[in-house]
């Protein structure tokens, strides 16, 4: 396989890996943002972002991502 198709961790187990992009030129969802912040996901806090996303559009995970 693949190094795309099968990404391993250190320790051998099989990860799922998801690619972080900058800005918010790509789509992203309340939780891309809750876990950008770097919290927990959470009902509470994906509302938080939800609203974020309306009110601010891509800006709200752009300061977040490099």
């Amino acid at each position: 396989m693949g190094k795309d198709s099968s990404p391993d961790s250190e320790d051998g187990r099989t990860a799922r890996r998801r690619e972080l992009y900058t800005g918010g030129e790509r789509p992203f969802d309340p939780e891309d943002l809750v876990m950008a912040r770097g919290l927990d996901v959470t009902p509470e806090r994906v509302e938080e972002a939800r609203r974020l996303i309306e009110e601010k559009g891509p800006a709200a995970i752009e300061r977040y991502l490099p």
